[in-house]
């Protein structure tokens, strides 16, 4: 071994401190990378959870898979929506879609209680299993008694259950779909103009539902004169308390406080009635 002269021990000890520089700074920049993602991931995830806690009134949906997401798609707009869902792998899908989402079961009573299950107003259950959709709706009701329950069917014995379960409102897709096939062959125009008013879909003329709020100005109205003064509406359906829902009801049937009001109109005629509703 050659001893260095000085010029080698210069170049020997800036060589060290280069090398150890720079795995220092590659270690503290996969840290920042690593660590900091984790961080900013847990506390998003964290940030989200506590908004999700002072819910009220919003809509916890179980299941994120093609029924599912059909149903987040077309609520996100009009109610805020809690999806639970069991599989991690969605994770990526659902942080995209911008909605509040729990990972986890909704077999455990603990991920529904964090879904805000006792202060939500609907949830719809929409697994792939009969079994545990039933479940699943035993335990919504028994937690929230007001809670309205719209669940998803396999099959027959399926939607029995469901509904011996306490679901409000339980369906086959199959027979649903089966149901628009055959009108659409039997009365394509009427499939054609439901689809046409469903509401969000027309930019035009659309269907909607209009509840008369406590200090609406049109209580005391009667369905007569909110027609006339309102060009190109229709009243098609009023819903009043637990009464059966009329369809066209009479013009001289006069307006209360908290009525359902199914409307058909032009979208500007629809929100100047939402508006005259809600104040």
């Amino acid at each position: 071994v050659k001893p260095l002269d000085t010029a080698g021990r210069l170049f020997t000890i800036g060589l060290i401190f280069t090398g150890v520089g720079t795995a220092y700074y590659v270690f503290a920049a996969v840290t920042e990378v690593v660590v900091g993602g984790q961080l900013r991931e847990f506390m998003g995830k964290s940030a989200m959870n506590r908004k999700i806690q002072h819910l009220e009134g919003h809509v916890i949906l179980c299941g994120y898979g093609r029924f599912g997401r059909i149903v987040a798609e077309e609520l996100k707009t009009s109610h805020t929506v809690v999806v639970i869902e069991a599989n991690p792998a969605l994770e990526p899908e659902l942080l995209r879609s911008g909605l509040f989402y729990i990972i986890g079961s909704a077999l455990d009573e603990g991920v529904l209680e964090s879904a805000g299950i006792r202060s939500a107003s609907d949830i719809v259950v929409a697994t792939a299993s009969d079994p545990d959709n039933v479940f699943i709706s035993l335990t919504a009701r028994g937690r929230n008694s007001a809670i309205r329950i719209h669940a998803r069917a396999e099959t027959e014995a399926g939607l029995r259950h469901l509904k011996l379960a306490g679901a409000d409102g339980a369906i086959s897709s199959y027979q649903f779909s089966a149901y628009r096939i055959a009108a659409a062959i039997a009365r394509p125009s009427v499939v054609d103009f439901l689809t046409l008013v469903m509401p969000g879909r027309g930019d035009d003329v659309s269907l909607e539902e209009v509840k008369v709020q406590p200090r609406s100005s049109l209580i005391g109205t009667t369905i007569g004169v909110i027609e006339r003064a309102n060009l190109r509406l229709r009243i098609v359906g009023l819903k009043r308390g637990a009464d059966p829902i009329a369809i066209i009801p009479d013009e001289q049937t006069v307006i209360e406080a908290e009525d359902l009001i199914v409307v058909i109109g032009a979208r500007g005629s629809l929100d100047r009635l939402a508006e005259s509703a809600a104040s």
